[in-house]
């Protein structure tokens, strides 16, 4: 994405859930922050008594200011981030207000380094540099997997004294101590670059190897293991709106996969998940739960009708006839309908409420109930009179 390997092959962008990690791991501690400013307080203090320079005073100040800005801002960042999620623009305004304030630090330690280099004093140049390495340490380990705010800030770090020692009297010190900074400077965007590849695989791979754990290999969908945390984060941020959780259960399955074989069921599988995804809205959350039993989970309904439409949607699609392997198939749903918040707010309440309204579902032969009317349902009503009705409504 930002350098070319040997190989001249580019990186490809980084995922929105890496992207956030990497951000997330900038504003994972002041400490950076605070050591930059205190160092560049103590070093600064002694230069510019030494050498009583009104410049090195005022770039010291403004280190140390920054240094508590930048402070504030990782406890604003981690106040912000332990809300609600952080949608991608919020990320990216997070990450360039790191980047400003890291390159504007950078460039205030790069000024302060050739001031001192200017100003001939040995030791004051000698902790001036040592800052300023050790400032592009931290910019190699901490901001390669942002290489571009890296890049900007060992340059303008490196740059200013550079051009210093070798606008000095030319002798080998100042040649040699600009040789020196340069070959350090140019080093170090090596080290960035091979930093950012190596930290962004594994972060890639940490991330595969989590999804790999929520998805079911059958059929591609997530896996019952993300109800814990994604139902409940869905009902958490609902608002005004209601989540239904629509919970599926294929009719006559075990007769085909008997008949057919169990290629053909697992085939029949991946097309039953197929039409969940093409009848699901944007962002609904898809489950399969084992076996022929799913999931779908509509986020942020208005009202019982769209529920309804959606449960309608849902029957049409998965009842409607296959064809696998040249073998004709037709099979059935049963759907139990929850609604939060008038079935509960937490996941087990939904999912028991669901479960028991897919119960009666199966009992009337097919179609839908909702929970809510599971207590005004007669209970000797006729075998699958209510599940015609639904159907045909």
């Amino acid at each position: 994405m930002f350098f070319s390997g040997r190989n001249n092959s580019r990186l490809a962008p980084v995922s929105d859930a890496v992207h956030a990690e990497i951000i997330a791991s900038l504003y994972g501690t002041p400490v950076p922050v605070l050591f930059a400013g205190i160092g560049l307080a103590i070093v600064g203090s002694i230069a510019a008594r030494e050498t009583d320079d009104a410049f090195t005073a005022v770039l010291t100040a403004l280190g140390v200011v920054l240094s508590l800005i930048r402070t504030f801002d990782v406890f604003s960042y981690r106040r912000r981030a332990a809300g609600t999620p952080l949608t991608r623009a919020d990320v990216v305004v997070w990450e360039w207000r790191y980047g400003a304030g890291s390159v504007a630090m950078a460039f205030i330690i790069g000024l302060f380094a050739a001031r001192s280099v200017m100003l001939g004093d040995g030791i004051c140049s000698i902790m001036a540099i040592g800052l300023g390495f050790g400032f592009g340490a931290g910019v190699v380990s901490r901001l390669s997997l942002r290489p571009i705010i890296a890049i900007l800030d060992l340059g303008v770090i490196g740059v200013p004294p550079i051009t210093a020692a070798f606008a000095q009297q030319f002798d080998a010190p100042h040649v040699g101590l600009g040789l020196l900074m340069t070959i350090y400077m140019v080093g170090s965007f090596e080290m960035v670059r091979m930093s950012y590849k190596s930290t962004l695989n594994q972060i890639t791979l940490k991330q595969q190897f989590e999804q790999l754990a929520r998805t079911d290999p059958m059929t591609g969908l997530l896996n019952r293991s993300v109800l814990a945390t994604d139902l409940a984060r869905i009902v958490a941020e609902r608002g005004e709106a209601r989540v239904v959780v629509h919970t599926i259960d294929l009719d006559h399955f075990k007769a085909a996969n008997d008949r057919f074989g169990h290629p053909v069921g697992d085939a029949l599988l991946k097309q039953v998940a197929a039409r969940l995804q093409s009848v699901a809205g944007q962002g609904d959350l898809i489950v399969r739960m084992g076996g022929d039993e799913f999931i779908l989970v509509q986020k942020f309904v208005s009202n019982r009708d769209d529920a309804e439409r959606m449960a309608k949607r849902i029957f049409e699609s998965v009842s409607a006839p296959y064809c696998i392997d040249d073998h004709d198939i037709v099979i059935g749903a049963s759907i139990g309908i929850a609604i939060s918040p008038d079935d509960g707010e937490t996941v087990e309440a939904l999912l028991s409420r669901s479960d028991k309204a897919l119960y009666e579902a199966k009992t009337l032969r097919g179609g839908f109930v909702f929970a809510q009317d599971l207590a005004s349902m007669p209970p000797a009503a006729p075998a699958g009179e209510t599940a015609v009705r639904q159907r045909a409504a």
